[in-house]
């Protein structure tokens, strides 16, 4: 393997090397923008089923929304959102943490409360089909 190697090697000239180079730059950097889902807009914030409020995600702010349970409590920043308490007892919500993509979602099941961005480019997975 490694004679093969060395073979290939020395074939090789400094322009294809610089090639070489500029495609896995371009590769990469694809990659990078192409895979990350698209930027939130807004978050919708449902509660029982209904849309209790859309927010645009420009300015910080608290939302409390009333529950079965009790208030559950969504936190807002320029481009992400995060269910900041939820006097559910697992907490799955809560543990998402900062969702900052369009197409993400955390739903507080026992307390019927959740939170999705959504945006131009959402970031779809098999469940969406």
């Amino acid at each position: 393997m490694r004679q093969w190697l060395a073979a290939w090697a020395t074939c090789l000239k400094g322009g294809d090397l610089l090639v070489l180079a500029l495609a896995c730059v371009a590769c990469g950097l694809s990659a990078a923008n192409l895979w990350q889902g698209g930027r939130p807009d807004k978050a919708i914030i449902r509660a029982g089923g209904a849309v209790f409020a859309e927010v645009d995600l420009a300015a910080p702010r608290v939302l409390e929304v009333p529950g079965p349970l009790g208030i559950t409590r969504i936190e807002i920043e320029p481009g992400r959102a995060r269910v900041a308490a939820d006097p559910g007892p697992r907490q799955y919500c809560v543990r998402q943490g900062w969702l900052k993509s369009a197409g993400a979602v955390a739903i507080c099941a026992p307390n019927q409360v959740s939170l999705a961005l959504s945006g131009r480019n959402a970031d779809y997975d098999s469940i969406n089909y």
